[in-house]
């Protein structure tokens, strides 16, 4: 009988593992209670109020009001409702949009294809520490600037953009402000009156919630943001994303975002007691450096420059089913990107050359980590580089 090996999973801000309490919740729309939520019927009226009380609970997280939420299938669907949607509602104003060099492929991917239907799009560049210079983004706002899209925070790095700062700027020129919140959502504190934001775009499996379904933020008070529909066929989500609802996953969402607005502080002071003595003790490997700001950053993260050692070679290393030790799982990008051979955009966006970048390890710690998995990691890691340093010596 093969025996299961035990996993420390260190990849948090790939995705991350469902709480109970958000699996307990979407149970039920599993089983016996899977009416359609636009059926009007009882069956079908229980299950669309819990898919307004989850409406309720997500926007109570970002500090919105329950009609200015989506429901959509998952960050990706919603940066491209709210990408391409001001960009065909807002062109009479105006054809520039501006974003990051550093911003996630969803993001860029988005405005490639808008600068092939005519639009222009500025990718700001980053300082070496991964933000982005606010007087340069000065310079680059014009009276025709419709957009401009900033992540919170980035899912590489961890580092925390001045978004307040960013969004103010935005409305001087009356652009709008859009914000890839998928990393920093449940982690840290996000309020889109407080920030500026106009839209905002977040994924459940990020924060204990299941694949598959998240959540578009779009402005209805104060500079009420006008899209249209990416999906047709139904007028669902108050005709913004046609297609049934996915009550178990937005229920599931729901009951995350809440679950999270409740434990925000004790995670906060749980995880990055993990994160700094992690990363201490793997900074007093030789040749070692963290890639980022580490004042402005996600407390769960961490990506360190391993010199002389491959980062491929680590994550196989660390995740070697033929050795004694756990599997250990970490990552040296996003998990959207990892087919690529490329070296990280991010990394060398901030000046860091092909070998550097593949040499770079990003730890994500969540909730469920301890610190004797920790102090495994910290072995295995100095052992694996170690090793990988002594076979090029």
């Amino acid at each position: 009988m093969e025996v299961k090996k035990q996993v420390i999973y260190l990849d948090n801000n790939a995705t991350t593992q469902i709480d109970k309490r958000v699996l307990d919740a979407m149970m039920p729309f599993l089983t016996n209670e899977f009416a359609n939520a636009n059926s009007t019927h009882q069956f079908g009226v229980h299950a669309y109020e819990a898919v307004k009380s989850a409406r309720v609970q997500v926007s109570e997280l970002i500090g919105g009001e329950a009609h200015e939420i989506v429901f959509t299938s998952g960050s990706t669907e919603a940066i491209n409702l709210a990408i391409k949607g001001v960009a065909e509602n807002y062109q009479s104003k105006g054809k520039h949009i501006v974003t990051v060099s550093t911003e996630h492929s969803a993001v860029l991917d988005t405005c490639q294809y808008l600068e092939t239907k005519g639009f222009e799009v500025t990718y700001l560049p980053v300082k070496s520490d991964g933000l982005i210079d606010l007087n340069e983004l000065k310079t680059v706002l014009r009276d025709d600037t419709i957009l401009v899209s900033v992540m919170l925070a980035n899912n590489e790095t961890g580092v925390i953009q001045p978004i307040k700062e960013i969004a103010e700027m935005s409305h001087v020129v009356g652009a709008l402000f859009m914000s890839d919140a998928t990393q920093a959502v449940g982690k840290i504190l996000v309020n889109v009156d407080e920030l500026g934001i106009d839209l905002l775009c977040l994924s459940g499996h990020k924060l204990y919630a299941p694949k598959g379904v998240g959540a578009l933020y779009v402005r209805q008070r104060m500079n009420r943001v006008k899209i249209p529909a990416l999906l047709h066929g139904g007028g669902h989500e108050k005709g913004l994303r046609s297609g049934t609802l996915n009550v178990p996953g937005i229920v599931a969402l729901g009951e995350a975002c809440a679950i999270a607005k409740r434990e925000l502080s004790k995670n906060a002071e749980s995880i990055v007691a993990l994160r700094d003595y992690l990363e201490t003790e793997l900074l007093k490997i030789d040749g070692t450096s963290v890639n980022g700001n580490t004042s402005s950053r996600l407390f769960n993260t961490t990506n360190i420059l391993f010199r002389n050692a491959d980062s491929d070679a680590i994550i196989m290393g660390l995740s070697n089913p033929e050795n004694d030790l756990p599997l250990i799982a970490v990552s040296n990008g996003s998990a959207c990107t990892s087919a690529s051979i490329e070296p990280s955009h991010v990394l060398t966006a901030m000046g860091l050359d092909e070998v550097a970048a593949f040499s770079s390890i990003r730890f994500s710690i969540g909730k469920f980590n301890t610190k004797k998995e920790m102090d495994i990691v910290i072995d295995a890691v100095k052992n694996v580089v170690s090793s990988l340093r002594s076979m090029v010596s």
